[in-house]
Order: structure tokens, then C-alpha cells, then sequence
């Protein structure tokens, strides 16, 4: 296959949602989790790693992270209270935060940082829910959302691409 249609061909899979409810959900919480997590650090940079090993809906993963990371500052001041409370409050924490900022590469990932910590808690304990809260929506409406976008002739020109590019 042509190596400049592969990419879209494979935009065009994802959406169309040609793998079902339950990965475009958790593509969609995952993308959440993700879009929380300052992108300045570390964190981000793995986080998007593993929501690319996975077997999700890259499409709704990535568009849900990318409208997350929009909307996220507004809500700094809680995740830095969150944040706070776990680094400088609980202070029977303090030998595990020194203990992890003195292994090697883990003060990259900017967990020393309230905002960054506040949100890495939040986007772990707000995933599931997101998982479930989408699961109901994504399977009432992939079907009708897979029609629509399969029947854009430039969908069923890309995902005729791979025929066209074993018979050629």
C-alpha cells in the first residue's frame, strides 16, 4: 500500500468505528486521563505511548484528549489543591516522594509538581467512570455514526484502498 494512504486509511477505520462501542469508550476515557496531565511533562509523553499500544478508538482517544487539554486550566486551582495536599500536607508522604525523586528519570515525569500531581490524581481516579458513562452513549450511537461516516465517499475510497493496493 501506498505509504502516504496508509495513515489516512487508518484514520478513516478509526473513524468509522469499524472496531465497536467498547474500545471508542475507552478511547474516550483514556483520551480524557490523558488530556488532564500537564503536557510539559513526562507524564503526558507516557501517557500518550500507552493510549497508542492499546486497543482503543485512537480517533475518539486523541479528540477527547485534545478537547480535554483545551478545557483543563479552568480547573487548575482544584488540581493544585489536590495536588498540594498529597506533596506538601500529608507529610507521612514525604519519605516516598524523596525516595521516588531520587530514581532515575521519575523527576522528569514533574510529579513534584502540585498541578501535575493534582491532575495525574484526578485523571486515574476519573478514567473509569468516563469508561462508563461513554460505554452506554458509544453503543447507542456507533452504529448510526459508523453508517454515516462509512457512507462518505471518501471513506469508502480509503478503506477500498487496500483492496485496490493487493489487487494492483
Amino acid at each position: 500500500m501506498n505509504p502516504f494512504l496508509k495513515p489516512l486509511r487508518l484514520l478513516a477505520q478509526a473513524l468509522a468505528a469499524l472496531d465497536g462501542p467498547r474500545p471508542m469508550a475507552a478511547g474516550l476515557a483514556l483520551g480524557l486521563a490523558v488530556g488532564l496531565i500537564p503536557k510539559s511533562s513526562l507524564l503526558a509523553q507516557l501517557g500518550l505511548l500507552v493510549l497508542a499500544c492499546l486497543q482503543v478508538n485512537l480517533a475518539a482517544a486523541y479528540g477527547a484528549a485534545a478537547l480535554v487539554s483545551l478545557a483543563a486550566p479552568l480547573a487548575d486551582p482544584l488540581a493544585h489543591a489536590v495536588g498540594s495536599g498529597l506533596l506538601v500536607k500529608a507529610g507521612f508522604l514525604k519519605p516516598v516522594w524523596t525516595a521516588l525523586y531520587n530514581l532515575p528519570l521519575v523527576p522528569w515525569t514533574g510529579f513534584n509538581n502540585t498541578v501535575t500531581m493534582g491532575w495525574l490524581v484526578l485523571a486515574a481516579v476519573a478514567a473509569y467512570p468516563a469508561y462508563r458513562a461513554a460505554l452506554p452513549l458509544c453503543e447507542r450511537y456507533a452504529a448510526t455514526w459508523s453508517a454515516r461516516v462509512r457512507a462518505l465517499p471518501v471513506v469508502k475510497l480509503l478503506l477500498g484502498a487496500e483492496w485496490g493496493a493487493k489487487l494492483g
